[in-house]
């Protein structure tokens, strides 16, 4: 703008046409020229800063949204995060109830084939001890007939008479059997109830005599015995009304042999598979007992 005004005078000048009073106007002019193009510059400097204060704003404003925004995705993957950590934790426990409970019934029932096998070992034991007296006095006696076939060997053959076979009746040889356990026979009347079985195996009353079997154990205190004859009951006879019976008294008998692990073992199945049963509520009574002896 200064260039344009100062050429215009140069003009003038140059052509001698300027004049004192023309040349104040143009210095006025010039003057004006200047307070409007620093006003302009003041316009525009003003606007640069309200823009930039307007765009800083903008700025701060976007980056606060964004901050709220990622606070709330923040909360919501934490709240997630929850939720699986309590699902998780609720499996766990869940887990870890079912397998103590599974490692507390391998335990039983590790301890009771312990017993069992020790029990075997005893019988065989005493099988062994009465097998071989027998042997021997068979030995005299077939030495002893065969002798007496020497010497009569010419004599006649004499043919057994034929009986006809005995029709036995299982109720009759259950109640002649538990006639004998109650005179305190119990030997005799293991004998005859384990005769029942041969012949009655599949009968209402054989898990009732088997469980009198086991009986006559516990009754002479052959503990270990009477625990395998109750596991006899409970395997063939699984839904006998004497199981929560036999399972109590094995627990007894676990007691008596002095492993009270295995007898708790035991009792705790009995309470948790018959829970209404007078077995379930004698077992919680002998639970209690042992907990407090054991403190």
């Amino acid at each position: 703008m200064n260039k344009v005004v100062f050429f215009i005078f140069t003009l003038l000048v140059i052509s001698g046409c300027a004049t004192t009073a023309d040349f104040e106007m143009l210095k006025a002019d010039i003057n004006q020229l200047k307070k409007d193009s620093f006003d302009t510059k003041k316009d525009v400097s003003d606007t640069k800063k309200d823009l930039t204060e307007k765009t800083a704003g903008t700025v701060k404003e976007e980056a606060f949204s964004a901050m709220r925004e990622s606070e709330a995705s923040l909360r919501s993957d934490i709240s997630a995060i929850s939720k699986d950590l309590q699902t998780l934790t609720g499996r766990f426990d869940e887990s870890k109830y079912f397998i103590d409970k599974s490692l507390k019934e391998h335990s039983a029932e590790i301890e009771l084939l312990r017993a069992q096998i020790n029990a075997l070992e005893m019988q065989i034991k005493e099988l062994q001890g009465k097998l071989f007296p027998k042997q021997e006095t068979e030995k005299g006696k077939v030495k002893a007939e065969t002798k007496k076939e020497i010497k009569t060997d010419t004599a006649e053959t004499k043919v057994p008479e034929q009986k006809a076979p005995e029709v036995k009746d299982p109720v009759k040889m259950y109640d002649a059997a538990y006639s004998v356990f109650k005179e305190k026979k119990f030997k005799e009347a293991r004998e005859k109830f384990e005769e029942f079985l041969k012949e009655f195996p599949k009968d209402k009353l054989a898990g009732n005599a088997q469980f009198w079997i086991g009986e006559t154990y516990y009754a002479e205190e052959d503990y270990a015995g009477a625990i395998v004859e109750y596991d006899a009951l409970l395997k063939n006879y699984p839904t006998s009304e004497k199981a929560p019976g036999a399972l109590l008294k094995q627990g007894y008998s676990f007691i008596e042999m002095g492993d009270k692990r295995a007898a708790k073992g035991i009792l705790e199945q009995l309470r948790e598979k018959y829970p209404k049963s007078k077995e379930a509520e004698l077992a919680k009574r002998k639970l209690e007992e042992i907990s407090k002896k054991s403190r």
